[in-house]
């Protein structure tokens, strides 16, 4: 049976994009497919593949950048940004690839890298192109061969990035789109020729990757997953800084990045009554739009409808269980995705520890760093978490003892280098870090021992018949 979505811009419910989900012949075809041209692109030199990824990048530019602000609805000036992330993500992968997984042979031993095989990459529709280009771009220079299932909210921005490898001239095998949303993803992980899974997304959605993949023990799975993160903010001189670096940490992308800070950790002191007021002051005045707007806006809608509501009811259970509004979460209308920021004081309640994927920012009232480590500890989740504050011994505290795969000071949950690693733990990732790691979960090592001939040793061991 023929199913047909489509994706819509959130911000006018205009449609963006019509078609049909992969149907399981479609879907087991592909595959195939994908197995069988793989053996003939592992044997495709490097510089080749180099080559066809650091073309692919050239063709990346302003009308891609649209196409995700269009589908995805954040500000331009964000999708840019994206779409610079992802030209430099080539450059950073092919030096990663070289470092990380090299030929070293050393007098006739020594190890080398070999892809897996068939990988399928899962895309978040957030940074539909940067995040989905994280995993795809190693995989395809180690070798291997991608199916890619984009997400269903941002099928359009996952055809282009197809339609641009094909153009920089990778095989039609190599890289290939089945679309559409739960049901494909499950029969793309029930699949025997499926070797590696790369996944960005929410913990639900991953923990059932690794179910389904239970039957699979030799298959390579890397779960980026979601966070609850922690934002210490501490005595600092400069108060406008920190509410910048807040604001960037909560808000941006309307609070859809797993790397948002959701907990905001505030000791109490001399500049915390100031740096509140601060805060509350400089996100009222935020502007949200279109991204069509100008001039542009910091926020533009979350992704649809649905999600705003769900945003909302999470924010409701906030309340009715004691939380306190400091700046109340609006919607422009019910069938808005356009909501305002929201800052609400927690602190002494009880509150789920569940990521709200939009943007809400919980605040906790401190009395000391102590009790701030303690409460960012506390949570099931292991992303980012992050500390404001003008001294250095209270970040090496942060960085010691707070447990987090990314642990930023002075600068926002949100930022992360491609030259680093990428991951949590606990229920945010399974310790396969992309970003410069990714280059580690898309080949696997060899080691080997070689003479040219065959030879007897100059003494047999003892108890060695002689031939």
């Amino acid at each position: 049976m023929t199913l047909f979505f489509s994706s819509k811009n959130p911000a006018t419910d205009l449609v963006v994009w019509k078609g049909t989900e992969a149907t399981p012949q479609e879907i087991e075809a592909a595959i195939t497919r994908a197995a069988a041209g793989q053996k003939q692109f592992q044997k495709t030199a490097f510089k080749e593949r180099v080559r066809i990824a650091e073309k692919f990048a050239t063709l990346l530019d302003d009308s891609f950048a649209e196409l995700i602000s269009k589908e995805m609805g954040k500000p331009l000036w964000e999708s840019k940004s994206e779409v610079e992330a992802m030209k430099r993500k080539v450059a950073i992968s092919i030096e990663a690839a070289l470092e990380r997984c090299p030929t070293r042979d050393k007098d006739g031993s020594g190890y080398t890298h070999k892809p897996h095989g068939v990988v399928a990459v899962f895309g978040p529709f957030n940074f539909p192109g940067h995040l989905s280009n994280g995993h795809i771009v190693p995989a395809l220079l180690a070798g291997n061969s991608v199916i890619f299932k984009p997400s269903e909210l941002t099928p359009a921005v996952g055809m282009s990035m197809h339609n641009l490898w094909k153009e920089a001239g990778l095989p039609d095998s190599q890289l290939q789109v089945l679309q559409g949303g739960k049901e494909v993803g499950r029969q793309i992980v029930a699949n025997r020729l499926i070797r590696g899974i790369f996944f960005t997304g929410s913990y639900a959605v991953g923990r059932s990757i690794q179910e389904a993949s239970a039957a699979y023990p030799e298959r390579i799975l890397a779960l980026e997953m979601g966070g609850n993160n922690p934002l210490i903010v501490s005595s600092v001189s400069s108060i406008e800084a920190a509410v910048y670096l807040t604001i960037q940490s909560a808000y941006l992308t309307s609070g859809q990045r797993c790397s948002c800070a959701k907990r905001l950790l505030l000791i109490q002191n001399k500049t915390s009554e100031q740096f509140l007021q601060a805060l509350i002051q400089t996100a009222k005045k935020l502007m949200i739009a279109p991204y069509t707007t100008r001039p542009e806006p910091y926020m533009g809608p979350v992704i649809n409808a649905a999600a705003a509501t769900k945003i909302q009811q999470q924010y409701e259970a906030l309340k009715q269980l004691g939380g306190k509004p400091l700046i109340d979460l609006k919607r422009f209308d019910e069938e808005s995705a356009f909501l305002s920021p929201a800052l609400i004081d927690v602190s002494g309640c009880s509150v789920p520890d569940e990521e709200i994927f939009g943007p809400v920012l919980q605040l906790h009232m401190v009395k000391n760093l102590d009790v701030a480590i303690s409460m960012a500890n506390h949570t099931s989740y292991g992303l980012c978490a992050g500390i404001i504050s003008d001294s250095a011994q209270e970040y090496e505290r942060v960085q010691d003892e707070v447990k987090a795969g990314v642990i930023n000071w002075n600068m926002p949950t949100t930022g992360a280098s491609s030259h680093a690693p990428f991951g949590g733990l606990g229920q945010s990732g399974n310790f396969r870090p992309s970003a410069y790691y990714a280059a580690d979960y898309s080949a696997y090592p060899v080691a080997f021992m070689t003479k040219e001939t065959a030879a007897l040793p100059p003494t047999l061991p003892p108890g060695f018949p002689h031939v």
